[in-house]
């Protein structure tokens, strides 16, 4: 995918600085994640013991903004790999005067070199590219090896919630969780017609909603 550069990228990203999680990748295997040295600590980044709450692939932060505006109980961590993109998060939470939300820019593979297990209260996937051939599965959020990681950094209680327009990345989507140790609950293939509350329309969605085309949604639980 494409991303159009934005004017004055470096200038912008320093002035967001307050908002980001500063970090360096550690130089050793990432497969071998038990021996990171460099785990963020959420009651200092945050100044509180408040649940911490991921939302991967935040793209230009509507959700996530929003989310922790209405969730001031809860620390709210944007990620997202694409600089350009991150910025624009960055400067909606600014704007909005948000003091409960953080940004990462990083891909989700480096996420178990950083964030401890158990730690992790609420995991968002909002219109994840579905990386529709099968040779970029392991790219799909949802995919295994993603799984793999979120069940690490999850609380006990914890649970994952993902949106996509997709249908066959949705359906991907629902066998995986349930053969990777997840049970599936909150399914609709039509959530603006479903009854759910409490839901916020990200910037994908409000596009897909003025198309007429229907949104995906489920929550999935540790077993």
């Amino acid at each position: 995918m494409r991303y159009r550069k934005i004017k004055n990228l470096n200038s912008r990203r320093d002035k967001c600085e307050s908002l980001r999680i500063d970090y360096s990748i550690p130089s050793f295997d990432l497969r071998n994640t038990e021996k990171a040295q460099s785990y963020f600590d959420f009651g200092e980044i945050f100044g509180n013991s408040n649940p911490t709450v991921l939302e991967i692939g935040c793209g230009k932060g509507r959700f996530a903004v929003s989310y922790a505006l209405e969730n001031p109980d809860k620390n709210i961590i944007g990620v997202e790999c694409v600089q350009g993109v991150l910025v624009k998060a960055c400067e909606k939470a600014a704007e909005a005067k948000v003091n409960n939300i953080k940004f990462l820019e990083m891909n989700a593979q480096y996420l178990p070199l950083f964030i401890k297990n158990s730690s992790v209260s609420e995991i968002y996937l909002n219109f994840s590219t579905p990386f529709p051939k099968s040779k970029q599965e392991k790219h799909r959020l949802t995919s295994p090896g993603f799984l793999e990681i979120y069940k690490k950094i999850l609380t006990p209680d914890g649970f994952i919630a993902q949106k996509t327009d997709n249908r066959e990345f949705f359906e991907y989507s629902l066998k995986s969780f349930e053969s990777n140790g997840f049970v599936l609950s909150a399914v609709t293939e039509d959530l603006h017609n479903s009854g759910f509350e409490g839901n916020i329309i990200t910037e994908y969605e409000q596009r897909f909603l003025s198309e007429g085309l229907p949104i995906y949604r489920l929550e999935a639980r540790l077993k």
